[in-house]
This record gives C-alpha cells, structure tokens and sequence, in this order.
C-alpha cells in the first residue's frame, strides 16, 4: 500500500483551495437537480461524499469525483423516472465494471467517433444553459452579480475558488432582494425511491436510451481515458496506479453501489483533475477534504442540512449552471475540430436538443458516416 506523505503546514492550504476548485460542476450539477429534479439531497449529497472519500484513499492523489455530466444535463431538462435513473446507475456501473474487468476499455472508447461526441455535448449544453437562463430570469440582478463574480474571479484572481466565493455573495444578497431560495422537500417527504425488483419496460428504455447510452462514451473517454493520461502528466510514476482499467472499475462500483440508494451517477474526471492540481491540489487530502465536508452535511440533522441548501438563490444558482453548461458545450472537440466535421456536429446537437440524447447519437453517428464516405471519394476523385 502506498503511504501518504507528510504534509508541512504550508501545503495545506494549497491542498485545501484545490480541494474546492471544482465545485464549480459539482454543486450547480448537484444543486440543480435537488432542487429542480426533486432528487432526495442527502443521498445525493451524501454520494459524492462517500466515493470521494473512497477515491482519496484509492488513489492518495487529488483524483476527482464528477456527476456525469450528460445524465444531470438529462435529468435536469426532460422527465426522467427515478426509477430509471437508478437503473441507468446499475447498467453503468456494470458496464464500466466489465469492460475494466475484461481490458475491453481501451477499444470501446474509440468506437465512437469525436465529431459525435462534440455533437451530444453542444446539444446537451445549449439545453442546460435553457434551463439555466429561465432560472437566471427570477432575479436577473442577482444573477449577472453572480455570474460577474464568477467570470471576475476566473480572469482576476484564478487560485481563489470562485464558486464558492460566488455563493458567499450570492446567499446573502438573495436574502437582501428577496429572491426565491431552492425548494428541498421537508423532512418527511425526503425518502429516497427504491429500486424496483424488475424495472418496467418504459424504465429500462429510458435508462438505456436516454441516459446510459449518450453517457457511457464521453465517461469512456473524458472520465477514464484522458484522466488516467492527464493523472500520468502531472505526478509522473506516483500516479502508475491511476489505470485506465481502475478508474473504470471503482466508478463502475461506485454507481453500481450508491446510485440505486438515492445518488447521482458519477465518475471521475479530466477536467477536474485540471481544476484541483490548477489551485494547488497534489495529494489525496484534496479529496479527502472535500468528502469530509460533504458527508458532515449529508449527516447534519435533515431541518438544518435543508435550510442551509434552502438559502440558496434560484437565479443565483442558474448563473452557476450557466457556466457548467458552457464547459459541457465548449469543449476541446468543438474547438479543434476539422471543418468536414462541423455539419457531424451541429446534425448531433440539433437532434439532441429537438429529440433527445439517444436521436441525436444516432443522427450524428449516421451524419459522421455520410462524411466519412464522402471525404474518401473527394480524396479518390483528387488522386485521379
């Protein structure tokens, strides 16, 4: 077993502020859908709380723990079942699971092509940022502070944690205006919904399409793939256990475990593991940290755990939001892309948003092939 090094005082605190750095996905993710998907909070809270810990003592390095992206963008702009949340957690977790278990992890996550993954991410962020703006509307002043806060920080002073300073602001200026809070459940009715023996054929289509089929490629590759690569740039041979083939396994466990309780589905993630070595983050006491917090709020008494996510701002939250669904649209595929590719894209993401995830998998995936034959014979054409 690998030992955690001594820390000298002066560490700690980069430690502690890269611990924080990407709440910037995790609590508008999480926040939005308690409060506007009705999910249970503390199971949900809770989750995170439990694989991060699990992960700090996994790995001893700032290796994060996301909600999958695609599933709250899901869940938060379309009806998705609990039930087939649940079920969407179970077959992705046994999915991952296998495919670390077999060494198939490598191959399948090149099947799909990045013109579509582009495509679904584009689509699914213009449907978050939606949702985002109508929630922004409940207090537009709020919000553009919010949202002013959090861009100031980002260009002005990158090592500060500026979610969480965003929402220092935003809590008590929402309290000052008047602006409308979160609605949680009361603590009667915060129960999480029990996984049924047999999930019903409605269930099992939605969690197939809808949420587990558009997810499980951009975890294959941003979750599991590029995060063990990113891990091995960083911390050099500290991070030689930071495997593909691991990382895939203990998100599998993870979503196969918690998320038929009550939790999100989740993974690890490139992105943040960019966000907590960017502020400081280079041991598992980031994550460790960061799991303490969230599992003392978790297990904080249920009137008090729900009044304290209660004061946040509706619109203050949708300013967060807005920003997680311009990183979920605007990422490096979109931005490197070959020009041939833009029509794949845009295919995608228009179905996405006019359909749902799954349409718009299919229509890219058929669009990129439509590409692919039609470069090949402009290529042959030029040849002859």
């Amino acid at each position: 077993m690998r030992r955690v090094p001594n820390l000298p005082t002066r560490r700690l605190v980069p430690e502690l502020n890269g611990a924080l750095a990407d709440l910037g996905t995790l609590l508008p993710l999480g926040l939005g859908v308690i409060g506007l998907a009705g999910l249970a909070p503390f199971p949900v809270i809770g989750g995170f709380a439990i694989f991060y810990l699990a992960t700090a003592a996994c790995y001893r390095l700032p290796i994060p723990v996301q909600p999958m992206k695609v599933v709250a963008a899901v869940v938060l702009t379309q009806q998705i079942a609990p039930a087939a949340l649940a079920t969407s957690g179970l077959v992705m977790g046994a999915t991952l699971i296998l495919l670390g278990a077999t060494r198939w992890i490598d191959r399948l996550a090149r099947l799909v092509p990045q013109s579509v993954l582009a495509g679904l991410q584009l689509g699914l962020g213009v449907a978050l940022a939606g949702v985002s703006l109508s929630l922004m509307a409940s207090a537009p002043m709020l919000a553009v502070v919010t949202a002013s806060v959090v861009a100031g920080l980002a260009l002005l002073a990158p090592g500060v944690p500026a979610v969480l300073v965003a929402l220092v602001v935003a809590t008590p200026l929402g309290l000052l205006l008047g602006a409308p809070g979160i609605e949680l459940p009361m603590p009667a009715s915060d129960t999480t919904s029990a996984l049924p023996l047999w999930p019903s054929a409605a269930d099992l289509d939605q969690a197939l399409t809808q949420l587990a089929l558009p997810q499980l490629p951009l975890t294959l590759t941003n979750a599991v793939l590029v995060t063990a690569l990113l891990a091995r740039d960083y911390f050099g041979v500290d991070a030689a256990h930071v495997t593909p083939r691991r990382l895939a396994m203990t998100s599998g466990i993870a979503n196969l475990v918690l998320v038929p309780l009550g939790a999100l589905p989740m993974c690890h993630g490139s992105g943040g593991l960019a966000a907590h070595h960017r502020f400081g983050a280079r041991t598992g006491l980031a994550p460790l940290a960061l799991g303490s917090a969230l599992l003392a709020l978790a297990l904080a008494p249920h009137a008090v755990g729900v009044a304290v996510l209660g004061l946040v701002p509706v619109a203050g939250l949708g300013a967060l939001m807005l920003f997680a669904a311009g990183e979920l649209a605007f990422t490096r595929r979109l931005r490197d892309c070959r020009p041939s590719c833009r029509p794949v894209i845009a295919v995608a993401a228009v179905v996405t948003v006019t359909v749902d995830p799954f349409a718009g998998l299919v229509a890219g995936t058929g669009a990129e092939l439509l590409r692919v034959a039609v470069v090949r014979r402009l290529r042959a054409g030029a040849e002859h």
